[in-house]
Formats: C-alpha cells, sequence, structure tokens
C-alpha cells in the first residue's frame, strides 16, 4: 500500500490536503509509537520493536518493517549505521507534536469526568 500524499485522496480528505495527508500517515498502525521511540535516538529493529512493546503492547515483525517502509518513504525516518532514526524532517515532526501530548492528557481527563 503507498503512503498517503498530499493532493490525493486520503482518509478523511477528498483533496488531501497536506495534514490530512499526514494525519492519514501518522494514524496507521504504530506510525506515532515508531517516531514516538526514535526520538531518543536510533534503534535496531529488535531495540525499536521492544520500545515499541514496553509502552504499548505486541508489534509483530511484519507490521514494524511496513510501517518503517512507510515512513521512509515519506522521509520521516531513515535507516543509519546505529539502526533506524528520525531524519531531521522526521524530528521537526516530532518537536510539533510533542505539545500536544499534555494536551491530551487534559482532553482525556475531562472525558473521563
Amino acid at each position: 500500500m503507498a503512503i498517503p500524499k498530499p493532493g490525493k485522496p486520503v482518509r478523511g480528505s477528498k483533496s488531501g490536503t497536506p495534514l490530512m495527508a499526514l494525519f492519514d500517515l501518522l494514524g496507521r498502525r504504530w506510525a506515532m509509537g515508531i517516531v514516538w521511540n526514535l526520538y531518543g535516538g536510533p534503534l535496531t529493529f529488535r531495540d525499536l520493536q521492544a520500545a515499541c512493546e514496553r509502552k504499548s503492547g505486541t508489534i509483530s515483525p511484519s507490521i514494524l518493517n511496513g510501517r518503517l517502509k512507510d515512513l521512509q518513504e515519506a522521509q520521516l525516518v531513515e535507516r543509519t549505521l546505529d539502526g533506524y532514526a528520525l531524519t531531521k524532517l522526521g524530528e521537526e515532526l516530532f518537536v510539533l507534536l510533542r505539545p500536544l501530548a499534555p494536551w491530551a492528557e487534559k482532553w482525556g481527563k475531562r472525558l473521563d469526568g
């Protein structure tokens, strides 16, 4: 399956605005977890799998491999001598997404309350 691309129909948007294409990509199973875990630095495939599983449950090697390919095609992740790492673009994305975590916590508490 090809990655969502701006200008093409994506989940939630017939026009495929860049933001909707990004949300479609990041909404794929494990995509955000991979980005989140790679922000600390490069990880081998097995270390990345273990990091994802410590926080969120089991990720199969085939799903992890597929998602890594998607994120590489999107130029957010690259393969280095030390394993998989965020590209500069991927790091920029993480920095933009990180402030959403406290907001989401607050939002979650409101929904539970």
